[in-house]
C-alpha cells in the first residue's frame, strides 16, 4: 500500500465511520457529522484551544469550528470558558463527564456498516476486516498522530542569534 492508498482507505473508514453513528432524534444540524468530529478530536488532542486555533488546525472555516463548537456544547461533549487572556475568546475542552449522545455514538456496532462496504454477507471475510480493525484500533492511537506530527516537525533552532543570512 502507498501513501495514496492509505488515504484513500483513511477517507473509507471515515465515511464507514460516519455510518455507524447514530442520527436519530438529533434533528437537522447545520454541521456536518465528519467536522463535528474533527473538531472534537482536535479539542480532545489540544485541551483549552480557542476556536481559531482549531480552525487553524483542522483547516476548517473558524464559523464552521463555531458551529461544531455549538453543536458538541449542546451535546454535552466539550464545555466551553472564557479565555482569561484574553474576554473575548472562549476556550473549548472535552466536558469531564461523557454525554449520553457520546455514550450512544461509542456503543454503536460497526459491523453492519463494515458489512455494508464490503458489498458482500460472507461472514468469514467480515471477521476478517473487523479483526483487522481491532489491530489498527489498538496500535495507531491519537498517541500516533501526535508522534507522527513530531516526527514531520523541523528540528528548533539550537541558537537563533547564529542565524547565517543568505548572500
Amino acid at each position: 500500500m502507498n501513501g495514496l492508498e492509505l488515504f484513500l482507505l483513511g477517507r473509507t473508514l471515515m465515511k464507514i465511520g460516519e455510518q455507524t453513528i447514530p442520527t436519530a432524534g438529533i434533528g437537522p444540524q447545520p454541521t456536518g457529522t465528519r467536522a463535528v468530529l474533527v473538531v472534537l478530536s482536535d479539542v480532545v488532542e489540544h485541551p483549552g484551544s480557542a476556536v481559531g486555533e482549531i480552525a487553524a488546525r483542522t483547516g476548517l472555516p473558524q464559523s464552521q469550528v463555531s458551529g461544531c463548537v455549538a453543536r458538541l456544547r449542546e451535546a454535552g461533549s466539550v464545555v466551553t470558558e472564557t479565555d482569561p487572556a484574553d474576554r473575548r475568546r472562549s476556550l473549548v475542552r472535552k466536558a469531564p463527564e461523557i454525554s449520553d449522545r457520546s455514550a450512544r455514538a461509542a456503543a454503536a456496532p460497526v459491523a453492519p456498516a463494515v458489512a455494508a462496504a464490503l458489498g458482500t454477507d460472507d461472514p468469514a471475510a467480515l471477521a476478517e476486516v473487523l479483526a483487522a480493525l481491532d489491530v489498527l484500533g489498538r496500535h495507531l492511537t491519537p498517541e500516533s498522530v501526535s508522534r507522527l506530527r513530531d516526527a514531520a516537525a523541523p528540528p528548533p533552532p539550537t541558537d537563533p542569534g547564529c542565524a547565517i543570512a543568505a548572500p
